[in-house]
């Protein structure tokens, strides 16, 4: 990746073509050059950490419940893959999938997948990883996260991941938990900024979204003349990406890796 330009970062995956958050998704994410992938994520009942978006698992699973109502095992046996492509299975000429790749998957197991495939291709992968709020465990999310990053030793300053979350209090968790692992501070709605840019760290990301970018052009300018790195979601149009690129954007993140790259290569 060129140091002039910003690292594509994969939203839940290669999620504009397969379902998100599945392997298969982060999987294809590697294959098509992805610098750095982004999940979400959750804590079960049993205490595991999983890769899912919503509270609910009407969307992604088709069932009802709820992530943290629900063990691994019993989340394990859902599908979180057809709602994608609902007809598949009555494609007679569509190849036989595994379904290991469909299953709901589990933070460490995304994890292990990024470090295995940076050590034997030789290229840095990063993890941009959304701590979602609120819930039902409060705090014990980041706790949780923090120890399975210091298990694999990723919570140096040169760690390839970054915690994310549009909850400050729960970045000020993280930094305490471990002060040298990098943070973005999530921001949805312009007036947020004016409150936010008073209590953030110095060193902290700063993560606006791309709507509001497009709607606020002054607000970006004031973010990027702040002196905060600055990474912005979810950019998939070439129109979009320029902005990004105008307001000197460190971090894309994208359904479309594959057509960012594109875009950028030209």
């Amino acid at each position: 990746m060129s140091p002039m330009r910003p690292q594509v970062v994969a939203h839940r995956g290669a999620s504009h073509e397969i379902a998100e958050h599945t392997l298969a998704a982060y999987v294809a994410a590697l294959d098509i050059g992805a610098e750095a992938l982004e999940c979400d994520v959750r804590l079960t009942a049993d205490g595991h950490l999983v890769c899912v978006h919503d509270r609910t698992l009407r969307r992604t699973a088709q069932t009802r419940g709820t992530v943290s109502s629900m063990e691994l095992a019993d989340l394990a046996q859902l599908d979180f893959a057809s709602w994608k492509n609902p007809w598949n299975e009555l494609d007679d000429e569509a190849p036989d999938r595994d379904e290991a790749l469909d299953r709901v998957l589990t933070m460490r197991h995304l994890i292990e997948t990024v470090r295995d495939y940076s050590e034997r291709s030789g290229r840095r992968v990063e993890l941009a990883i959304e701590t979602k709020h609120p819930t039902r465990y409060g705090g014990l999310v980041e706790k949780l996260l923090v120890e399975l990053l210091t298990e694999y030793g990723w919570t140096g300053r040169d760690a390839p991941v970054r915690v994310m979350s549009f909850s400050h209090t729960a970045l000020q968790r993280v930094e305490r938990l471990a002060p040298e692992l990098r943070v973005v501070q999530l921001i949805e709605r312009a007036r947020n900024w004016s409150v936010l840019s008073r209590v953030v760290g110095p060193d902290w990301i700063i993560g606006p979204g791309i709507r509001m970018l497009r709607d606020h052009p002054k607000l970006g300018r004031r973010i990027a003349g702040s002196g905060h790195e600055m990474h912005v979601w979810t950019v998939n149009k070439k129109s979009d990406l320029k902005l990004c690129l105008d307001l000197g954007v460190k971090a894309v993140i994208s359904d479309r890796p594959d057509h960012m790259l594109e875009l950028l290569g030209e």
